[in-house]
């Protein structure tokens, strides 16, 4: 069977089972199996295949997951050439392709390739492919170069390519300039940018900002994020839910999350609302400082407000607690994510089913083992070895 064929019977017999009689499948069936196939497929030439027999556009969420898939799928095994010839060959084979639309998004996934000279050569070759060059494709190859950690180029095409090309940066361009300082550990060099914008009437927003305080957390130039709350005050810019929360996870970063703490408080002596993000960057942070008895009152805090605790909460606090000795609660915290289906590693339970079995909870440690074998069959051989060196 051919795989336009895999695709066509895989969608309809998706489509059959929500349908009585047989319909055609719509194009979103047709993505979802893709996607299926490219996630298990490893032959270059197949992912090539599968693309093209999908017949994807940018203009779907879900058929642009679809493409990243296929390129992450071709850069972890370094097919960076057919990475090339299929982002080529759609332009050259799929006139509904030469687009603004696709050209950004062909940029992007150069970046995200790891392939920033192809990200410059598409954004160069717009005009030939009757593709205008504008602020939209700049903005695009400034973050295809952030997502290929090109910090360099990034300032180089900020610098040269507005001028070359004619073209007027705007909020987006500028926030992602000041998004390459602050990941390349440069920070103070984005308030030459801020003069620009303020030089082109451009107000600064959350994600100004945000990257400001990122960056001059991660350097710990805390006078620098004095400056930037005060900027914030000289443009009327009262600060939201998004800006506390890249101050706390900050400053719980940097194992400060009495202070991020501090700010917990002071949001909700202002009235302001956190959110379960809020906790979560709180409860991780006290749990790396090992501040377990804080990490459990924020969950406990954060349950009582109504919010809901991802998986990644409970992932965090179950192993935690387990390195630090607290096997009960960790077992408590393990039970919980198990029901909603989150299910923590093979190594953060066996750290937990170790300590069970230090604590002398053997029969807890088994019950364990069994619901970790019945979730995890790809995993029955490491815990059937576990549960053999178990005391009887």
């Amino acid at each position: 069977m051919s795989l336009l064929s895999r695709l066509r019977h895989a969608a309809l017999t998706r489509h059959a089972r929500h349908l009585s009689t047989a319909a055609p499948p719509s194009s979103m069936d047709k993505t979802r199996t893709a996607i299926a196939l490219l996630k298990s497929e490893k032959d270059p030439s197949k992912i090539l295949e599968i693309c093209k027999s999908a017949s994807l556009t940018p203009e779907s969420h879900l058929d642009r997951i679809a493409f990243s898939v296929a390129i992450n799928r071709l850069r972890d095994d370094n097919h960076y050439d057919f990475i090339r010839q299929f982002l080529d060959d759609l332009f050259a084979s799929r006139p509904d392709l030469k687009t603004q639309r696709f050209a950004s998004h062909a940029i992007i996934l150069y970046g995200q390739a790891g392939m920033p000279d192809h990200a410059v050569r598409t954004f160069e070759r717009c005009h030939e492919l009757g593709i205008p060059r504008n602020v939209k494709t700049l903005n695009a190859l400034l973050l295809a170069c952030i997502f290929s950690r090109n910090y360099k180029e990034v300032n180089r095409v900020f610098l040269e390519f507005p001028k070359i090309y004619g073209i007027q940066p705007d909020l987006e361009t500028y926030n992602y300039v000041i998004k390459a300082f602050s990941e390349a550990g440069t920070t103070s060099s984005a308030y030459s940018v801020l003069a620009e914008m303020e030089r082109k009437n451009v107000k600064p927003d959350a994600n100004t900002f945000g990257h400001l305080l990122t960056g001059f957390y991660t350097e710990m130039k805390f006078e620098d994020v004095g400056k930037v709350t005060n900027l914030m005050d000289k443009h009327g810019f009262q600060p939201g839910l998004s800006t506390y929360n890249i101050r706390i996870k900050s400053l719980c970063k940097l194992r400060r999350s009495s202070e991020a703490k501090a700010l917990l408080d002071g949001m909700l002596s202002r009235g302001m609302k956190p959110n379960a993000v809020t906790f979560c960057h709180l409860i991780h942070g006290f749990c790396k400082e090992g501040n377990l008895d804080e990490a459990k009152n924020m969950f406990k805090n954060m349950v009582n407000r109504g919010f809901k605790p991802d998986a990644n909460c409970y992932f965090t606090l179950v192993y935690f607690l387990s390195k630090g000795g607290e096997f009960e609660s960790a077992l408590q915290f393990a039970k919980e994510s198990i029901e909603k289906n989150w299910v923590p590693n093979f190594g953060t339970m066996k750290l937990l089913v170790d300590g069970l079995v230090k604590a002398s909870k053997v029969a807890e440690a088994r019950e364990v083992i069994g619901q970790m074998k019945e979730k995890f069959s790809a995993n029955q051989d490491q815990w059937n070895e576990v549960e053999a060196g178990l005391p009887q």
